[in-house]
């Protein structure tokens, strides 16, 4: 079997109303697909993360790479990466890796469909459902304590036992204050996160972890900047509050340093960031032996194969509505939350079918 062609696919839709985290807003939402042909009829579907702002940028680094995936064995994962990765004229994260993380994952759904198996069984089978939190609680214009605890109360009632919420878009007191009403809203049983997107400086971190311990807060995510491992380590020492990070990591080199200054209690690699499915189970091997547990970020699809494929696959990071109007219909087959759980599909491979006609009116790449 060898590939013929690879391209990349980019999609980009405007939210209904644009939502903010503790450093950006976001008016859109996208897709970027990757594409893998080979001459036996089989192709491979992959996803890249958050290159749909520049398109025209991630066109040309998928035109370079191209060079080492056609004519190439699907199956030769490792080598290919490998090939992909050398650090000659182009970067060694950014656009870069995000683009190879999408083309590593499209092999990886070649692999599952000749092999006619889940790829989350080729990569262990350890679990048939994972616990998931519903991401949300951003800020918006209009949007008060009582949208907020609204919809985090719809969060719950679509089967989630856990949620999470964004912090650092006001003052340290009125977070605290939305972290409490949240709180209330969702009762003392249901798990409890908040997200930073690195707004902070370490001391107002600690100070708002301080304050919010009181509220039973699954974990504190990103704080400050991902680059940052003595303020994640100093902010680690000094609460309660499990800290959370790495979506914005790359590779396993990224994370090793990550994981030996003991910056965090629970790892977050994207797989459509970091170097794709590939480099992540190398993450979660360096992981699990210093007894970390993962929590995958960014796209359910791809993330349920991966969080039920280890043992130290903590929690699934679901995306609704609510910041996504697309969420349900980019895919024919959309995941469910049940009791709790989302279980992966069954289907070989990735088991994702891009619903193209849904799709197509938003293509820009």
């Amino acid at each position: 079997m060898r590939i013929t062609d690879m391209r990349m696919e980019t999609y980009l839709w405007p939210r209904t109303k644009p939502i903010r985290n503790g450093m950006y807003v976001y008016p859109n939402a996208g897709l970027n697909v990757v594409r893998i042909d080979t001459d036996e009829g089989v192709s491979g579907v992959g996803l890249a993360g958050g290159i749909e702002e520049a398109p025209e940028v991630a066109r040309v680094i998928s035109e370079h790479l191209k060079q080492y995936v056609v004519g190439q064995d699907p199956f030769d994962t490792e080598r290919i990466w490998d090939e992909m990765w050398q650090p000659k004229l182009v970067g060694r994260r950014g656009i870069t890796t995000r683009v190879i993380s999408g083309i590593d994952i499209a092999l990886w759904d070649i692999k599952g469909k000749v092999a006619n198996r889940p790829v989350y069984k080729l990569l262990g089978g350890y679990a048939d459902k994972v616990p998931v939190y519903v991401a949300g609680g951003y800020y918006e214009e209009g949007k008060g304590l009582e949208e907020l605890a609204s919809e985090m109360e719809h969060s719950v009632s679509m089967g989630a036992r856990a949620i999470k919420m964004k912090v650092g878009g006001a003052t340290i007191n009125e977070d605290v204050e939305r972290v409490r009403v949240v709180r209330e809203a969702v009762g003392p049983d249901v798990k409890l996160m908040m997200d930073a997107n690195c707004a902070y400086r370490v001391y107002e971190a600690i100070e708002l972890a301080r304050k919010v311990e009181k509220y039973d807060l699954f974990w504190f995510e990103e704080p400050v900047n991902p680059d940052d491992y003595k303020g994640y380590q100093m902010i680690s020492q000094a609460t309660s509050v499990p800290i959370a990070t790495g979506e914005n990591e790359y590779t396993r080199y990224g994370f090793r340093d990550l994981i030996e200054n003991r910056c965090a209690a629970i790892i977050q690699p994207d797989p459509l960031v970091m170097g794709g499915i590939t480099e992540f189970m190398k993450v979660a091997a360096l992981a699990q032996a210093h007894d970390l547990p993962i929590a995958p970020h960014g796209k359910q699809e791809v993330n349920i194969h991966l969080a039920s494929a280890i043992p130290n696959g903590l929690i699934l990071e679901f995306y609704r509505g609510s910041t996504d109007p697309m969420w349900d219909k980019m895919f024919e087959e959309p995941l469910t939350i049940v009791d709790g759980y989302v279980s992966p599909p069954d289907r070989p491979g990735l088991g994702i079918t891009i619903n193209q006609k849904a799709l197509d009116p938003y293509r820009v790449g």
